[in-house]
């Protein structure tokens, strides 16, 4: 018997005893290659539901010889650090958002800017278009590579002590972000206080009034069970930032030609699983943080766009680069 471990690529012997012992008295040994996949969030969530989808597709695309292991809940780190650990191969895959990302791939800030997108249907041709693959693959000289994109829908506010209806109200708010340098920014030009604070630490900072409140997405702000400390949930949505699935091209290079396509062919597969129970699970999360006693807004838009405009237009001097992809993003029909 024998077992060949590199990073997490991992080849495991399946022995044949029982066979043996009947037919020959020998032992076969077949290698199955075992990726480990770590995320933050909950198992009953969308998004992990889409990766268990992926696993699936894979071990019936390879016959058994692939198989993915997925760890939610943050049990092998937060996103940022098993982004690391991707890098230097000690992790496969994770599911990151676009906002974490930034930190490493500086384009990918693009994703985490107010008002993007015109609409769904608009941010779906490009993520899944030209722009989008292009983007998927400028991480991997960061030893990183993008799959796909999974729908994270949109972004809006809730909070304590009262519902954000304009920007005015998010003045002297503190609002937990995530480690996104452009999140910052946009809090700041509402007129808010962004505080970055991990995930996982997030429901007892909004218990201890660290931050007065935060901004997600509604399944996901009914999953995290925020609804129980924060009653208002203001549907401003100012971003539409996409989750990201990514693989350690330390992982992905040791993979062959054919295990890469199969990986590759079940991760599109589970995006548009995932955009089917995504609509779904955003419906019914609305609904059950209502009855649980959320006030539900839906403010007027307009002055929210209106106080980010300069923030996007400020790219044109300070960042060229960024500002001509967003008008590569805008002209994107």
């Amino acid at each position: 018997m024998k077992m060949f471990l590199r990073g997490v690529k991992i080849k495991i012997p399946l022995t044949g005893f029982l066979i043996g012992l009947i037919v020959s008295g020998c032992t076969g040994i077949e290698d199955i290659t075992v990726i480990k996949l770590g995320h933050s969030l909950d198992p009953t969530h969308p998004v992990h539901l889409s990766m268990e989808y992926m696993a699936k597709v894979v071990k019936e695309k390879s016959h058994g010889k692939m198989r993915i292991d997925i760890y939610s809940s943050g049990q092998l780190g937060t996103e940022r650090e098993c982004i690391e650990l991707l890098q230097i191969g000690s992790l496969g895959m994770t599911k990151v958002s676009a906002s974490v990302m930034e930190g490493f791939a500086p384009s990918f800030k693009v994703f985490n800017l107010p008002y993007l997108f015109r609409d769904d249907k608009h941010r779906f041709n490009v993520l899944d278009g030209e722009i989008g693959k292009r983007l998927l693959l400028e991480t991997e000289r960061f030893r990183i590579r993008g799959l796909v994109y999974l729908d994270a829908g949109n972004r809006s506010f809730y909070t304590k002590s009262k519902p954000i209806l304009s920007p005015a109200d998010l003045a002297g708010l503190k609002i937990r972000v995530q480690e996104s340098t452009t999140s910052i920014k946009m809090i700041q030009a509402l007129g808010g206080s962004a505080t970055p604070i991990a995930w996982g630490e997030l429901y007892t900072a909004l218990q201890q009034g660290v931050v007065d409140g935060a901004e997600n997405n509604p399944p996901t702000f009914n999953i995290s069970r925020h609804y129980e400390v924060c009653k208002y949930f203001s549907l401003d949505e100012h971003t539409a930032v996409p989750d990201v699935m990514i693989i350690s091209t330390v992982v992905w290079n040791d993979l062959t030609p054919e295990e890469q396509s199969i990986l590759q062919e079940a991760a599109v597969d589970a995006e548009e699983y995932q955009k089917i129970i995504w609509h779904k699970a955003t419906e019914e999360a609305l609904t059950k943080v209502e009855q649980a006693g959320v006030k539900i807004f839906r403010p007027d838009k307009s002055p929210f766009q209106r106080d980010v405009a300069p923030l996007l237009e400020g790219y044109r001097t300070t960042e060229p680069a960024i500002y001509d992809l967003i008008q590569q993003i805008k002209a994107v029909q």
